[in-house]
């Protein structure tokens, strides 16, 4: 497991899904087996790396890849370093024949992301990126809805996403400073677009094409060290999908705005007979028969609670850790062939769609999203 001493791979990754799983007593696959892990960290901070085994309970750790890479005992390698690292190191481990599971974006471009594609298909190992938010239970319930025909034919999609990360000066920062900076591969549209397309992929239709205007509204931040730095990448991103079957999806993201919504992410999907908003946990939906018929007249205040003709769905399911979940899908397809269609092929639809979203935001146009 390189690069889990970040906020990512350690609390995700590792504490909520690897550890999990070993307590649990591994992965079942049949009456008489069960996949247990059995990971070691690799990072470049030694100090970091006894402080996350520690705490994890893994006790193997090491600040050299190379020889684990060489090590028949470690069929398995799993990436989670910053962006601009992954490639060279996705790339090294499936020559060195281990099965790939990795962190979005894949590469920092679709033609990297295709070339570890196509690394991974001529070492005839297998592959997977992590695309977690399928697995969010609100998004889970939408999807419940959609295959139950609840929306009828759906219209449109809205998604908000983000709150407000600190600039560092008087509040420290709770996201680190290299997503502010280009240089350093930062920046809200290759992280969120890679999210967005998965979602509507899967979800709602196959994204055809987009518009997309990114933003750099904070222009100085402070760092780790509590130098202030110039951000040269984007901190919020505007975005308009076409997708097929004729649904139209607008998302914003942002690092830059101040909740007051449900959730840190919601979905709004309207539909001709109803409609429904999804956040990380929660589903609400309001049906033809609960639809309000307002009035347009701002003089006086509005007689209806635009709030109260919404019912909650599923309320009583328990849901497992996204991360935990797909980790589990991936164990069993790569000791079990059981079925595992998130690859780096739909990793590398991901950095496509982002590379599309900021080619639009260059020219100002409407750019078509071929199929890969």
């Amino acid at each position: 497991m390189n690069g889990v001493t970040g906020r990512m791979g350690t609390n995700q990754h590792l504490m909520r899904s690897i550890v999990e799983i070993i307590k649990q007593g591994g992965v079942r696959i049949s009456d008489r087996e069960t996949i247990m892990p059995d990971p070691i960290l690799v990072g470049r901070n030694k100090e970091k790396l006894k402080t996350l085994a520690a705490m994890s309970g893994v006790e193997k750790w090491s600040t050299d890849l190379g020889p684990l890479l060489e090590d028949p005992g470690y069929p398995v390698y799993f990436d989670a370093q910053t962006t601009g690292r992954r490639e060279e190191a996705v790339m090294q481990a499936a020559r060195a024949g281990k099965h790939i599971y990795c962190e979005k974006p894949a590469a920092t471009s679709t033609e990297g992301a295709m070339k570890l594609l196509n690394a991974c298909e001529a070492a005839g190992v297998k592959h997977g990126v992590v695309q977690d938010k399928l697995w969010l239970p609100g998004l889970l319930k939408l999807k419940r809805l959609i295959d139950e025909g609840f929306f009828g034919t759906i219209l449109s999609v809205r998604g908000e996403f983000g709150y407000w990360v600190f600039e560092g000066h008087t509040v420290r920062a709770q996201r680190p400073s290299w997503n502010y900076r280009k240089e350093d591969d930062g920046g809200i549209i290759m992280d969120m677009l890679c999210h967005w397309r998965y979602v509507l992929d899967n979800i709602f239709g196959k994204v055809k094409g987009v518009f997309c205007l990114g933003a750099t509204h904070i222009p100085e931040r402070i760092d780790e060290e509590g130098h202030a730095y110039r951000c040269t990448a984007e901190d919020a991103a505007y975005a308009t999908f076409e997708l097929e079957g004729g649904i139209i999806a607008h998302f914003n993201s942002s690092w830059v705005t101040r909740v007051r919504r449900d959730d840190l992410l919601t979905l709004h999907v309207d539909g001709t007979r109803g409609s429904a908003v999804a956040g990380l946990r929660t589903c609400m939906v309001q049906d033809y028969g609960s639809t309000p018929k307002p009035v347009w007249n701002p003089d006086i205040p509005s007689p209806i609670d635009f709030y109260k003709d919404w019912t909650e769905l599923y309320a009583d399911e328990v849901f497992e850790n996204a991360f935990k979940a797909q980790w589990e899908l991936y164990l069993k397809h790569v000791f079990n062939n059981g079925p595992f269609p998130w690859d780096l092929k739909e990793g590398a639809k991901g950095v496509q769609l982002a590379e599309k979203g900021m080619e639009s935001w260059a020219s100002r146009r409407w750019v078509t999203v071929p199929a890969l």
